[in-house]
């Protein structure tokens, strides 16, 4: 929840500017702005080749939510993905494993991407139960798909504790939850969905670390936080691959 309009604006068309001088081979580049932000973001990114996802929605295609902006809205003015489950709605909005789930099949119903978001926070990390913790995030809200449907949606693994705090998982950590999650997915569905799915890496992934943490053979990408408000760093981690 960051920038006025004017420097949302702005932003973006810095982001632009750059990857023209930069370019970003075959790099994905998703933006997801504030909500009141979204048309404007995908009037730019439509000539620009980019695409927008929104930070949440409604697991309700209408009716009498006040307040609520529902995916039928969002799909309407072109958004093709959005972020669903990120720590910060499970932590101050009370997001269940089964509210999240009903999101996730909102979001697939009216024909845009989840980018559905795990993770422990650090006293789950400490006691040993990270992996439990993040096998049943993953299982309650997204194993009542179909293998094409998972095979066809986004995780990103963030690791509470190291969001915001100055901590970062090192390379092997984030490996290693992003193996996990690539194993019970393959448990559940084969190997051709595990291989295929996609696995992104949400935990303080910044301009300077961002290269080592895509090397690991598990981590397809990041969910940037911070790092994407100053357009110089969100580049270089674009340009990272």
């Amino acid at each position: 929840m960051n920038n006025d309009f004017q420097e949302a604006e702005d932003l973006l068309f810095d982001i632009v500017d750059l990857l023209k001088v930069n370019g970003k081979g075959e790099t994905v580049v998703i933006a997801c702005p504030p909500a009141v932000y979204l048309e404007m973001a995908t009037d730019i990114a439509i000539e620009n080749d980019f695409l927008i996802g929104a930070q949440n929605c409604s697991q309700f295609d209408s009716g009498a939510y006040t307040g609520e902006i529902s995916p039928v809205m969002i799909s309407s003015i072109g958004v093709t993905h959005v972020i669903i489950g990120h720590s910060e709605r499970r932590a101050y909005f009370g997001e269940t494993n089964q509210i999240i789930s009903a999101k996730v099949d909102a979001v697939i119903r009216n024909e845009m991407v989840p980018i559905f978001c795990c993770g422990e926070v650090k006293s789950e990390r400490e006691s040993g139960i990270h992996f439990d913790v993040v096998k049943r995030q993953v299982s309650e809200a997204l194993f009542h798909l179909e293998g094409e449907k998972i095979e066809n949606l986004i995780i990103a693994y963030e690791p509470v504790w190291a969001i915001g705090t100055g901590l970062t998982a090192t390379p092997e950590q984030a490996q290693e939850m992003h193996a996990f999650i690539r194993g019970i997915i393959g448990g559940r569905y084969g190997e051709k969905v595990s291989a295929n799915s996609t696995i992104l890496y949400g935990g303080s992934c910044n301009a300077k670390n961002a290269r080592e943490l895509f090397s690991q053979p598990d981590v397809d990408g990041g969910l940037i936080g911070g790092a994407s408000l100053k357009a110089e760093d969100f580049v270089t981690i674009i340009n990272s691959f």
